[in-house]
């Protein structure tokens, strides 16, 4: 059982009342239902309640736990998160058991760009607008833009419109709009391109959600955005050829960003 800030990284199983505690080696790895992630430094945190609150709600989705039992789940969680340090958290939900799990690991190395492959992937998710069911088949999706020269992969829909990338949303300029793909698309709900979104609508700047395919982002400012890296500008392409223009907005946006860190509730 955890007492107090669990520092050790691992797998840890949740079980009502005794709380989290190690993992048996047999229950790691498997299919999962639904999974939630967050940059931790420091015991601080960007938007952790929408974390919360999208995990509970892709869980109540598919059958998972009753929400008390989802609270009981995030208090323990909250106690046992680390306080020092650069983690990467993961919460999640195993397929078959309904286990509600903890996976603590260290956070890689952040980037402040990104190569993206050029080529368009065919969405191959099973379950596009819920984070989980398929974070394998995407892992592959990014080793394969690896072996392309590239560090993430564009998700493209049927019809060529560009959806996301393997592990962030895309967000694009043009001119001084703000662009996303439409969310009648099969997109998953980004925690962070919503803060982005609110930001710009705030600032009086317009947001408009737009289909385009690859090739219509040629020579715009291309954002990678999620809730690791924040926000990465597009700083090459691999595939094909990709003017990359200035990141001139990048910079501002990202301090922003990095603002909205919080330490994590009390309890």
């Amino acid at each position: 059982m955890v007492t107090g800030p669990a520092v050790a990284e691992g797998l840890w199983a949740w079980t009502p009342g005794p709380g989290l505690a190690p993992a048996p080696e047999r229950t790691a790895g498997g299919r999962l239902l639904v999974a939630d992630s967050w940059l931790l430094r420091e015991g601080r945190v960007r938007a952790y309640a929408r974390h919360q609150e999208r995990f509970s709600r892709s869980c109540g989705d598919c059958g998972g736990p009753e929400p008390r039992r989802l609270t009981a789940f995030w208090q323990d969680v909250t106690a046992a998160l680390p306080r020092t340090g650069e983690w990467f958290p993961r919460v999640e939900l195993a397929a078959g058991s309904l286990e509600l799990r903890l996976l603590l690991r260290p956070a890689p190395p952040l980037g402040t760009g990104v190569r993206l492959w050029a080529a368009g992937q065919s969405d191959p998710r099973t379950v596009p607008r819920r984070k989980g069911p398929d974070l394998d088949t995407l892992a592959r999706v990014r080793r394969r833009a690896t072996g392309e020269g590239a560090e993430e992969a564009v998700l493209i829909a049927r019809s060529g419109t560009v959806l996301e990338s393997a592990t962030a949303g895309v967000l694009w300029w043009e001119d001084d709009t703000l662009c996303l793909p439409p969310p009648r698309l099969p997109v998953l709900p980004s925690v962070t391109a919503g803060l982005v979104q609110e930001r710009a609508l705030r600032s009086g700047l317009r947001v408009a959600h737009r289909e385009r395919t690859v090739a219509e982002l040629d020579g715009r400012e291309v954002w990678l955005v999620n809730a690791l890296h924040g926000i990465r500008p597009v700083t090459g392409w691999a595939g094909r050829p990709m003017r990359v223009p200035p990141a001139e907005r990048a910079g501002e946006w990202r301090i922003w960003l990095d603002s909205l860190m919080e330490p994590l509730p009390a309890d």
